[in-house]
């Protein structure tokens, strides 16, 4: 019997994420043999590319859409994603099947240099006035800007290592925001003294961790999704037994809120729902008008998409 194929791109945190999709598909399969496929998307491709080319990273489906065309042509079974990467609508003959295993911490965090004064373990409203901060996300640039209007963004394009690195090595930069998954599944962690740290040896960073009040993540982050064809049984099965069922039913909610908003992955839009026994909790946040707009809602587990529409018509009910 051939083997399972489980598409994932070639960066550092994506395989990180597909190499613990296979382990544990190892685990619970042991009679079935899996192996992992490589595949560049334009998303990759366009992260070293000249600024004018990526403008085009705000288009939806970037690093989602050769994945997808991989299951489709048979050339894969299963496709492992960041599940904030993937668009709400999704081709014809495919579905989100499951969400692997727990989430992992969906909150942003401002990462920054030790030095101009900064110390570790500061809160957000210890920082200077005019502090520059650099992200690639309107999200995160327009929820920053409301709790500290004299701050001061910048863009800034690469990968978590490579954000990092730029973080380290150029002193215009104060800051950066990062999601806290991606920094713990490349092995990057926030000691209890405030610093970040990676096998045990400080980075010279500090972290300043936003909880969701203050800052709602992207739509799914924090989430692995697993993505199959309509009509593959067996793979169906298996991401059933894969599959976190409260997790999967909380970006639900959130998916669900997004696509009622109309937005994608660019759009200054936030959602995190959490659960408390067999109810859930979603919290969202837009910033699509002069304000900052914000709604939420609770519901049983099994009406979670029902709740994402429902909070999204209470937020389009806002005044602008």
């Amino acid at each position: 019997m051939p083997p399972i194929l489980i598409a994932t791109r070639g960066s550092a945190l994506a395989l990180a994420q597909a190499n613990t999709v296979l382990a544990t598909c190892r685990k619970k399969f042991s009679r079935l043999t899996f192996e992992l496929t490589i595949v560049k998307t334009t998303g990759d491709r366009l992260q070293t590319a000249r600024p004018a080319a990526a403008a085009a990273l705000a288009t939806r489906a970037l690093f989602t859409k050769e994945l997808e065309a991989a299951l489709l042509q048979g050339q894969a079974d299963l496709a492992v994603h960041s599940l904030k990467d993937l668009p709400t609508d999704l081709p014809a003959g495919l579905r989100l099947a499951a969400v692997a295993g727990d989430r992992a911490d969906a909150r942003d965090v401002l990462v920054y240099r030790i030095d101009n004064g900064l110390v570790p373990r500061m809160k957000i409203s210890d920082f200077p006035s005019g502090l520059t901060v650099a992200t690639g996300s309107i999200r995160r640039q327009t929820q920053l800007l409301a709790l500290r209007p004299d701050f001061v963004v910048v863009p800034i394009r690469g990968n978590v290592p490579t954000r990092l690195q730029k973080l380290l090595e150029q002193p215009e930069t104060d800051a950066t925001i990062l999601a806290a998954a991606g920094l713990n599944r490349l092995g990057i962690h926030l000691a209890k003294t405030g610093l970040l740290r990676r096998n045990h040896a400080s980075l010279q960073l500090a972290a300043c961790i936003f909880e969701p009040p203050l800052m709602l993540p992207c739509v799914g982050q924090g989430a692995i999704g697993l993505e199959i064809r309509d009509d593959d049984q067996r793979m169906s099965e298996i991401c059933g037994v894969l599959n976190d069922y409260p997790t999967f039913q909380c970006v639900a909610a959130e998916r669900s809120f997004l696509h009622a908003m109309g937005g994608g992955c660019q759009t200054p839009i936030g959602a995190y729902a959490s659960t408390d026994g067999s109810r859930l909790h979603l919290r969202a946040v837009a910033h699509l008008t002069k304000n900052v707009q914000r709604a939420e809602g609770r519901s049983v587990l099994s009406q979670a998409v029902a709740l994402g529409e429902k909070v999204a018509a209470r937020l389009r009910r806002q005044p602008s």
